[in-house]
């Protein structure tokens, strides 16, 4: 693997760990989003089977999309984003390695809490395996259509509310065969359908989402 990608990708990291507070601010809300239901739902046991796949996907969508704004909007304040170009790295893997960084500070601490909230909802053990690999093929193209978000509106006032308007839509795909594999399986039937969609956006976003973003990127920053 590149080594200058994965010095990006260790930098994005080391940040984030001296910016403790923002960095854990998704997955606390994603906890407290989630953990909130059960409480005013009640706890009947079917109730919380039915609607624990879309309380899940919706609270990581959202919770994946409150640090988006900041993919960029740190290194282009501070200078960085300058720098890189001007060092002549290229901005396919500056965007690829901030989608990947994305993933693994938000995306997967979601998808390490699911199981927990998966026991809360009373699902079974089928049906937390499938919201599982769900999140596991989903969260990544959420980072992939972020990034791809947070470059087009890199520099933009009220670039925030511009990044859910152009992300959200493009995410409801995932949101619909991520939730309906959980229901498959808690019907009976078979989840791989949904997981050979899930498996196809996901391939999708990671060979067009970083061009996208390298385009965007190369366009803010002209």
């Amino acid at each position: 693997m590149n080594p200058v990608f994965l010095a990006l990708i260790a930098r994005d990291l080391k940040l984030a760990a001296r910016r403790r507070t923002e960095a854990l601010l998704p997955v606390v809300f994603f906890v407290v989003a989630v953990g909130l239901f059960p409480l005013g739902v009640g706890p009947e046991p079917q109730t919380l089977r039915q609607i624990a796949p879309g309380v899940v996907w919706v609270c990581a969508l959202l919770a994946g999309m409150l640090s988006v704004n900041q993919l960029y909007a740190g290194d282009l304040a501070d200078g960085s984003l300058e720098q890189m170009l001007l060092a002549g790295q290229p901005l396919l893997l500056i965007a690829g390695a901030r989608s990947v960084s994305h993933w693994l500070l938000t995306g997967l601490p979601l998808v390490l809490a699911a199981p927990l909230f998966g026991v809360m909802f009373d699902l079974t053990s089928e049906g937390l395996v499938a919201l599982v690999v769900g999140l596991l093929l989903g969260t990544p193209v959420l980072s992939l259509l972020g990034n791809v978000g947070a470059a087009l509106t890199l520099g933009l006032r009220g670039g925030g509310m511009l990044i859910i308007l152009l992300v959200l839509p493009l995410t409801v795909p995932v949101l619909i065969f991520g939730t309906g594999a959980v229901g498959a399986v808690e019907s009976g039937m078979t989840a791989q359908p949904h997981y050979a969609l899930l498996g196809a956006f996901l391939i999708a976003s990671v060979l067009l989402a970083p061009l996208a973003a390298a385009a965007a990127l190369r366009i803010s920053t002209e």
